[in-house]
């Protein structure tokens, strides 16, 4: 099955059970306006930690119905969204999402040895954008967690990807290694990267995909470019998955697709052992009622 739109995201969010979602921090107008939109859809049951007064105000503010709706009250953003990750470790929630909550708080909460909720220690943020310009949904990892991740690190998240592709109904989607150049250079070290994750989907010891690179930003989304500069591949032109090499070419690529490029993005993070929703201030309304449909859509871990 091919993703095309964002919308094939919801549809696949509908056809579960509603799913309990609890927000960190969550006085935050954007966030419940998105929730409000997810509630009216019929995909989540929210769950509400945060600064009582602040959350029933903005609530109030968007008309967003209170009734059946917990909040507990916590206005430090660290002690509530610790109070959220209690709340998934209870079996009282199937998705952690950011309100006020910095990154970097939610994250440290999700990974703490004793009270987090991560299955491996690696986690990986995935965004699939829609874009007026491409045929299909591209995928975006990683854009937002690991900032230089190594060999090990890159398979790491490339499973990540594969096992939510599965999740969505998607088999052996095809994955670009993204790097400046089609060539293998040693003082390039994405280029050598993309190289040897090629060879060891080849041999199996990646499954579920099929990945090809080194190859160039043109190259994973434009059969013509492929053309121009000879390169025969299965991926070229057809990629579902950009696996960055590091974080600021993720964060470059990810913001140019959408301020430039037109896209609208739903993205989770993936590793925990349940989706995370790390929505960012200047995400749309509909990029955040998507991401939440993508987090619906993938289910609870376990």
């Amino acid at each position: 099955m091919i993703l095309k739109t964002l919308e094939d995201l919801k549809q696949k969010a509908l056809l579960k059970p509603p799913a309990r979602i609890v927000v960190a921090a969550a006085a935050d107008q954007h966030v419940i306006e998105a929730l409000k939109n997810a509630m009216d859809a019929g995909i989540v049951s929210p769950m509400l930690v945060g600064d009582k007064v602040q959350i029933e105000s903005i609530c109030r503010s968007v008309g967003l119905d209170l009734t059946g709706i917990t909040i507990t009250d916590e206005p430090d953003h660290v002690k509530a969204t610790a109070l959220a990750v209690q709340y998934i470790r209870d079996g009282e929630s199937d998705i952690l999402m950011k309100g006020k909550a910095s990154t970097a708080v939610v994250l440290k909460a999700v990974l703490d040895k004793v009270n987090g909720i991560s299955k491996t220690g690696l986690l990986s943020h995935i965004a699939f954008f829609e874009s007026p310009h491409y045929h299909k949904l591209l995928c975006l990892t990683d854009s937002a967690i690991n900032i230089l991740p190594g060999l090990n690190d890159k398979a790491g998240i490339i499973r990540n990807v594969v096992n939510a592709y599965s999740k969505l109904g998607c088999s052996n989607p095809k994955i670009t290694a993204l790097a400046a150049v089609e060539n293998v250079n040693e003082k390039m070290e994405a280029t050598v990267h993309a190289s040897l994750l090629t060879t060891m989907n080849k041999r199996g010891q990646i499954a579920g995909c099929i990945i090809d690179g080194p190859l160039a930003f043109d190259n994973a989304v434009s059969k013509e470019a492929c053309e121009q500069k000879g390169i025969v591949s299965e991926v070229g032109g057809d990629s579902d998955i950009i696996l960055c090499p590091n974080i600021e070419t993720g964060n470059a690529v990810y913001k140019t697709m959408i301020y430039l490029g037109g896209a609208t993005c739903a993205g989770v993070v993936l590793g925990a052992n349940v989706p995370v929703v790390l929505t960012s201030r200047s995400d749309s309304e509909r990029s955040k009622f998507m991401s939440i449909a993508l987090a619906v859509a993938l289910g609870r871990e376990g």
